[in-house]
């Protein structure tokens, strides 16, 4: 019986190649390229399923090309990078990898959160420029993160992950969402529900945690901006694109909020260099993720949903249970 055939687009863990080998042809890309269109199109032309990450874009046109493409397996809690209705329309799954980067993701977002409130990255380049002579009473001054109020953009299980660690600050949490996550949710968590301009009115920091869409893009811009107070911190560590970065940008430098800590851009990697010349930026390379553990275990999620969908099982993470039916 002929072995299915699969890419696998960036460099994973051996582990992962050694579970897909046991089931499948691999085509592995271990030199860590970045595919053009056109090189990911030649490479899936013969392939059964394909194992991706963010950075790899799979839509209507790539299919039309990839006639033998039954699963997309995506390394993401994230698919924006993934035109689902086209694959559902081709009877092609797509899977994702959410829960397993929940509490990995939440830490980031936390330690985005202390490192702008307490200025990490400025003290930090203030000692390695050899400029620091001495202690002084009013030196690097920050603001308390404890007894502060937390506002959360977003309560899915990474917002929960995040409003749970709340507690340990003393914290006042608010949320606002699609709709009120259960009561006994916000009871477990102490989280009140509120309008989006309450939350940005009456929060210290302001945590974005709602994926990316046509609904959700620059959902944070310069009229959001002048709501939040000019002492606040905003957080994203979501994905770019909810932020309108350049109206961050002006936020930032003309005083509207103190603050921000992020580890997503627009059209990242190439970020807007006005980031760059701020202070009161904290800046990551899109890392919530990354932790070896939790990023292994993202990769063998991924490769498990995509053997499933090709033993004709069904994947545990389906994004589009309909495929199935075509």
């Amino acid at each position: 019986m002929m072995r299915s055939k699969i890419l696998v687009t960036r460099e994973v863990f051996d582990e992962t190649l050694d579970y897909l080998a046991q089931h499948c042809e691999v085509e592995s890309n271990q030199q860590d390229l970045s595919f053009t269109a056109v090189a990911l199109a030649q490479r899936l032309a013969d392939k059964d399923a394909v194992m991706c990450c963010l950075t790899d874009r799979i839509d209507g046109a790539l299919l039309e090309r990839s006639t033998r493409l039954k699963v997309v397996a995506n390394i993401a809690v994230g698919y924006n990078n993934i035109d689902v209705a086209a694959c559902t329309a081709r009877g092609v799954m797509a899977t994702n990898t959410p829960g397993v980067l929940d509490d990995s993701t939440a830490d980031l977002a936390w330690a985005l959160m202390l490192a702008t409130a307490r200025r990490l990255t400025e003290v930090e380049s203030y000692i390695r420029a050899g400029e620091w002579t001495g202690w002084r009473l009013k030196q690097w001054l920050g603001v308390d993160v404890h007894h502060a109020t937390l506002g959360i953009i977003g309560m899915g299980r990474i917002g929960q992950v995040i409003a749970k660690r709340a507690a340990g600050f003393d914290m006042k949490v608010l949320y606002c969402n699609r709709k009120p996550v259960a009561r006994e949710i916000e009871q477990r968590l102490n989280a009140t529900y509120v309008t989006r301009d309450e939350l940005l009115a009456q929060s210290d920091f302001v945590i974005l945690q709602v994926p990316y869409s046509a609904q959700t893009h620059h959902l944070i811009g310069a009229a959001e901006l002048k709501m939040m107070k000019p002492t606040a911190i905003l957080i994203n560590s979501t994905r770019g694109g909810v932020v309108d970065d350049a109206a961050l940008i002006a936020a930032l430098k003309g005083g509207t909020i103190r603050g921000a800590g992020l580890d997503v851009f627009e059209n990242e990697p190439k970020l807007d260099p006005g980031f760059l010349e701020l202070r009161n930026v904290v800046l990551a390379p899109h890392i919530g993720s990354s932790t070896e553990a939790t990023r292994r275990a993202m990769a063998m999620t991924a490769a498990q949903n995509l053997i499933a969908g090709l033993t004709g099982r069904t994947p545990p993470n389906l994004l589009n249970p309909e495929a199935r039916k075509q």
